[in-house]
């Protein structure tokens, strides 16, 4: 960890913080992730088109974000957990199963996202503190696309 610290510039002590929030992080996507997979396989009714491929784009989207930290959580010296076993006890998210309503699965994913902005802005916090500009600005981007998320998802449900 110290040698890449030391060329990045990044505090050691200070990363800390940040690493530990992004493991934390990286355990709510990976179950959010399983979730939306489940939805995606599960999921009827006269919305099944739509959400199916939907879901689909989600899952997709947060696979690509669990690679994203588990490489910033390298980048930043320290191991990111690949157990799903030690993931659990260690996310906010719960996993679920067998939903097939697209009301349920919705109001799963506006709580998924709840908790997801929250840790994001824990480790964007401690990214700032710790002047981790690269962990700033990949918390911005995820904010950024959740909040436009939970726009377009507000606006399907009513």
């Amino acid at each position: 960890m110290e040698k890449i610290l030391s060329i990045t510039g990044i505090d050691a002590a200070k990363s800390v913080a940040v690493v530990d929030n992004l493991k934390v992080l990286l355990a709510n996507f990976q179950v959010y992730y399983t979730n939306l997979r489940g939805f995606h396989w599960h999921i009827t009714g006269n919305q099944f088109f739509m959400l199916h491929e939907e879901f689909e784009k989600m899952y997709d989207d947060t696979a690509e974000k669990v690679d994203e930290l588990a490489e910033r959580i390298l980048q930043l010296g320290a191991s990111p957990e690949n157990r799903f076993s030690e993931l659990l006890k260690v996310s906010q998210i719960d996993e679920v199963t067998g939903i097939e309503k697209a009301d349920k699965a919705i109001d799963n994913i506006f709580d998924s996202i709840k908790k997801l902005i929250a840790q994001e802005r824990m480790v964007l916090s401690a990214a700032q503190e710790a002047n981790d500009e690269v962990t700033v600005a990949l918390m911005g981007d995820y904010l950024a696309e959740q909040e436009k998320l939970v726009w377009m998802l507000t606006a399907y449900t009513k």
